[in-house]
């Protein structure tokens, strides 16, 4: 570990028993990581994404986070990360070092409705298999692991209309939208 990298530690689950759809980001990025807030970056694209696949249902503001939490576990989603803890200068996935998973086998246990989980950028669905494997899942369970393009600022090179074109299929597939 260099001089300027740190053991950071992960934030807890945001799930209920209802979660149909686990969103599993890699790790929380510096802003988001002071925050305390999942996807707190303001250039970041989540929650402008989720607003616009549910248009009919106003997110609440940045600044109610606890509020965001509510509206996102109404709409039988959940958000958590494939790393538990690791080391990294910065926010980019490239600079993970010595990363743990989190603890998918207990979580699995709380999610009795558990039908997808949905990798948000290439990090995250790069440990699928292990993510899977954790909680138990056979190859061929009935929940899907899909891999959407990450909402980060660093994916500039899918526009915001191409990645909402995305996710809403994949949410599509799920019956959420």
């Amino acid at each position: 570990m260099s001089a300027s990298e740190s053991v950071l530690t992960g934030l807890p689950p945001l799930v209920s028993p209802h979660t149909r759809v686990l969103i599993l980001g890699s790790f929380p990025g510096v802003a988001s990581l002071r925050a305390q807030q999942y996807y707190g970056h303001p250039q970041n694209q989540f929650w402008r994404l989720l607003s616009a696949l549910w248009p009919a249902y106003p997110l609440p503001a940045a600044h109610d986070y606890a509020a965001r939490c509510d509206w996102v576990l109404a709409r039988g989603l959940g958000i958590w990360d494939v790393y538990a803890v690791c080391e990294r200068e910065g926010s980019l996935d490239t600079s993970i070092r010595n990363a743990r998973l989190n603890d998918f086998a207990a979580l699995h246990a709380r999610l009795p409705r558990l039908a997808g989980l949905a990798h948000n950028g290439g990090e995250s669905f790069a440990r699928a298999r292990q993510v899977r494997a954790s909680m138990g899942l056979a190859a061929d369970a009935p929940v899907a692991s899909l891999r959407l393009p990450s909402t980060s600022p660093a994916n500039a090179s899918w526009s915001f209309a191409r990645k909402c074109e995305a996710w809403g299929e994949a949410f599509r597939r799920w019956d959420l939208l």
